[in-house]
């Protein structure tokens, strides 16, 4: 049947292609968002984390005081109370004299915190006043990221002593880590006592969610805590069901996968009209209507799963160009090429089941 009329046979696997490209872009992004939210955190070396009661998320974590850290390193099974500083700060480039938002991350930099090469063996140089490492993914509008290059951030002065290679996610258009102390000569405004994030190590057999649940019970409402479980769990819900990014590719994804089915079943519609004397004669010689829904769930299948070969290298190609642009971790990952390839067989057997209603048409009476 494929091989009878090429040109319409590639139309329609090109029209299920469309479609399966359309599903793949928009489950990619849907998947991407929580993936942008925790692409900082998945780099951190902690077991639990104290975070204000008004964080959002990790560009909006709030404030808590860092007393709580000295109170729960009061626990047996606490190894290393870190904390750890956040802020936005303003970045003017001297070329355009334009101001553009940079995430600024600070810690302590005698304490491993990322598993980063990039930020691990350039930490010492952090000790020095007025040095930051920034991220290669800070868009190109910030200028040469160049190892001596000054810029000013806040209106401060600050040598780039390197880059490293990690991405911002969602916490804006650039990141860059510096020491605590250097943190508080670019915020004034700001405090070591008030915390943006509190990490915690614990001791080898410790378990993170016995010693999470004695924590809130020996803090104060001021700060909450969460093991990084749970910490996934909440920035996966955040952002995939009260964000309006989360709900737009969520909803595009859905919207896809019925366009696609549409598409297939218009194709499968008009193939056994065109066919519909071949399938009369089929049952005229005894083929029952189970035997020919076989063939048609078999005939959309086969054309699935070509159009999905296509549609996987387009989707690889796009996605690497919107991960350049959007800074989202858009990676053809094996879960993302199941989904999809598992989405393409139940979107041509439903199409298919429903299509073949056209079948009752075909009488053999019809024939002679």
């Amino acid at each position: 049947m494929l091989t009878d009329e090429r040109g319409r046979s590639a139309l329609a696997i090109g029209g299920i292609a469309t479609a399966l490209l359309l599903v793949f872009l928009q489950l990619g992004f849907y998947l991407a968002v929580p993936r942008g939210g925790m692409l900082i955190y998945d780099t951190m070396r902690f077991d639990i984390v104290l975070a204000s009661p008004d964080y959002a998320f990790q560009g909006l974590p709030g404030l808590f005081p860092r007393r709580r850290l000295y109170q729960a390193q009061a626990l047996p099974e606490v190894e290393q109370a870190i904390p750890f500083y956040q802020q936005t700060g303003e970045w003017m480039t001297a070329s355009t004299g334009i101001a553009r938002d940079v995430f600024v991350m600070a810690f302590d930099p005698s304490l491993q915190i990322f598993d980063v090469d990039g930020i691990a063996t350039r930490q010492q140089a952090l000790r020095r006043p007025d040095t930051i490492l920034v991220d290669t993914a800070t868009r190109k509008e910030f200028g040469e990221l160049r190892e001596g290059r000054v810029v000013e951030i806040e209106r401060r002065s600050q040598e780039i002593a390197g880059t490293y290679r990690l991405g911002t996610g969602f916490a804006g258009l650039g990141a860059a880590v510096t020491s605590d102390q250097n943190f508080l000569r670019i915020f004034p405004n700001r405090s070591l006592g008030e915390v943006s994030l509190g990490l915690l190590r614990l001791k080898a057999g410790a378990d993170p969610q016995a010693v999470a649940g004695r924590l809130r019970q020996m803090l104060p409402a001021d700060v909450q805590v969460m093991t990084k479980a749970e910490l996934t769990a909440y920035e996966n819900r955040h952002w995939t069901q009260e964000t309006s990014t989360g709900l737009i590719f969520g909803f595009g994804a859905v919207v896809a996968f019925v366009v696609g089915m549409a598409i297939v079943n218009q194709i499968l519609s008009t193939q056994i009209l065109r066919q519909l004397p071949q399938y009369a004669t089929l049952k005229a010689i005894g083929y029952t209507e189970a035997s020919l829904l076989r063939i048609v769930v078999s005939l959309a299948v086969l054309m699935a799963a070509i159009g999905y070969v296509p549609s996987l290298l387009l989707a690889t190609a796009i996605n690497a160009i919107l991960r350049r642009v959007t800074l989202l971790p858009l990676d053809m990952t094996p879960a993302l090429i199941l989904t999809v390839l598992f989405l393409a067989v139940m979107m041509s057997c439903t199409s298919a089941v429903v299509s073949a209603r056209v079948l009752r048409r075909a009488d053999p009476v019809e024939l002679f």
